[in-house]
């Protein structure tokens, strides 16, 4: 049995008082609207090229680069105990895999991240997530198990009149998570505190709250990985940077637009 993170929890109210290892304040003013886990989670990270990006990303954003370079982000996930501020869960939205693919962006210092797409296994979680946070949301049928530390996580896009996309790998966590470096690639690509949204008209700003990472160094075997050909990127690598996560406990706030104070 491989070594598997901490598994400790964190309520809404214990995540508002962590905040010594962000880059800058909370949100002020209005309360968090949402509160979710991640868990079972496998970062892909591979480089892209810039020129690549830059065509789907809108020009009030600036794309984020580490040593010059671009990355997208393949992200598989069960999201679990999803609830409003003040209502819980239900069984429609309170837990179904998700998979995100992501890339690096920067508004007004800001370091967050950009989502092409974030497949989910509820039809009313993606009607709610792209009403509410404006985020191209996808329906799609999905599975996740787990034996022993081995995660087996399929995906097969099934929302109507939209590009064709599936996943299906096993991946699993190969050692205790390292103490990785500030400035070190691994924390770059994972230490964000913003998602922005919307389109070239206006860009919003959405929040969040979490405590850092607990990065495991992974292994993976890929059966299908049609997500970035999906989005329309290139990848420059033939094999990606490889982090699991087994939970992180999540708060998040309403987007405002990037014009207003963030």
């Amino acid at each position: 049995m491989r070594v598997i993170n901490d598994p400790n929890t964190y309520t809404p109210q214990q995540l508002l008082k962590a905040t010594q290892h962000r880059p800058f304040a909370l949100p002020q003013g209005k309360p968090w609207v949402m509160a979710q886990s991640w868990q079972r989670l496998l970062f892909t990270h591979y480089r892209v090229p810039f020129d690549a990006l830059r065509k789907k990303i809108p020009p009030q954003l600036e794309i984020d680069t580490y040593d010059g370079e671009a990355w997208i982000s393949i992200v598989p996930f069960l999201m679990n105990h999803v609830h409003l501020h003040g209502i819980p869960s239900f069984p429609t939205t309170g837990r179904f895999p998700e998979l995100n693919v992501r890339t690096y962006v920067k508004h007004n210092g800001k370091a967050g991240v950009w989502f092409f797409s974030l497949d989910a296994a509820s039809w009313l979680a993606v009607w709610i997530a792209r009403l509410t946070f404006r985020l191209p949301y996808f329906h799609a049928k999905m599975s996740i198990s787990q034996d022993g530390d081995i995660v087996t996580y399929k995906s097969e896009r099934t929302h109507r009149n939209s590009a064709s996309a599936n996943f299906h790998a096993t991946y699993r966590p190969i050692a205790p998570p390292p103490d990785y470096d500030d400035g070190s690639l691994d924390r770059w690509l994972s230490d964000r505190y913003v998602l922005y949204s919307g389109d070239a008209k206006q860009v919003y700003i959405g929040h969040i709250n979490h405590v850092p990472w607990g990065l495991q160094p992974a292994e993976a075997d890929f059966v299908q990985d049609d997500m970035a050909r999906a989005a329309g990127i290139p990848l420059l690598d033939t094999q990606p940077l490889l982090h699991y996560v087994h939970n992180l406990d999540v708060i998040a706030w309403a987007i405002k637009p990037v014009k207003a104070t963030t």
